[in-house]
């Protein structure tokens, strides 16, 4: 989860993006940091609460990008997931290096 004690982790030209599940990142602590100047950018598709609220300060921060949790629709990822399973598939059988691999240590 992205609290406060990770976003203080970014550099301040960092750009935060989740279209993952909006529990997975702190949105008080986004709103603080970005006013704070400790996180450039955020860009999110899903936030906690669902919907945010009106009024929230997340909604007049410049700095912020809020889709209504559509940035991630069946239209637009099943093409590219079946194109790069593909591309893994032949890759894997010719002994090469596979696209989109995670490193836990390396945090990406």
């Amino acid at each position: 989860m992205f609290d406060a004690d990770r976003l203080a982790l970014l550099d301040e030209d960092a750009v935060l993006v989740n279209v993952a599940r909006g529990a997975l990142v702190d949105t008080d602590a986004v709103v603080q940091a970005l006013a704070a100047g400790r996180l450039h950018g955020y860009g999110t598709d899903v936030t906690d609460p669902e919907p945010l609220p009106d009024g929230h300060p997340l909604w007049t921060e410049e700095r912020a990008l809020i889709t209504p949790h559509t940035a991630d629709t069946p239209e637009m990822c099943v093409p590219l997931l079946h194109a790069r399973v593909e591309r893994n598939l032949r890759a894997r059988a010719a002994g090469t290096e596979l696209e989109g691999l995670v490193d836990a240590e390396g945090g990406y």
